[in-house]
């Protein structure tokens, strides 16, 4: 018996309007770096995401509840003996 999985990849693509400075500076990216516009534009898109603070740390997700359980061992995520019987 022969399973196929097709994967169908769906590519976005955009249309800028760049002004004369930005294009330059698109080109001399290129030309400094050997990558594509696509590349660039993707590479960028991520930089400013990092600068927004886009991806959060699990931390970061769940900063109202860490730290507010006052009771319990303070080994509790490290000692292997509270899984003893933990799921039974």
């Amino acid at each position: 018996m022969t399973v196929l999985c097709y994967i169908n990849a769906v590519k976005s693509y955009i249309h800028a309007r760049l002004s004369r400075e930005d294009h330059a500076v698109l080109e001399e990216l290129k030309q400094a770096t050997g990558e594509s516009e696509s590349r660039l534009v993707r590479r960028g898109l991520r930089l400013v995401l990092k600068e927004l603070g886009g991806r959060r740390s699990a931390l970061d997700l769940a900063r109202d509840s860490a730290g507010k359980f006052k009771k319990g061992p303070k080994d509790l995520s490290t000692n292997k003996k509270y899984l003893d019987r933990f799921g039974r």
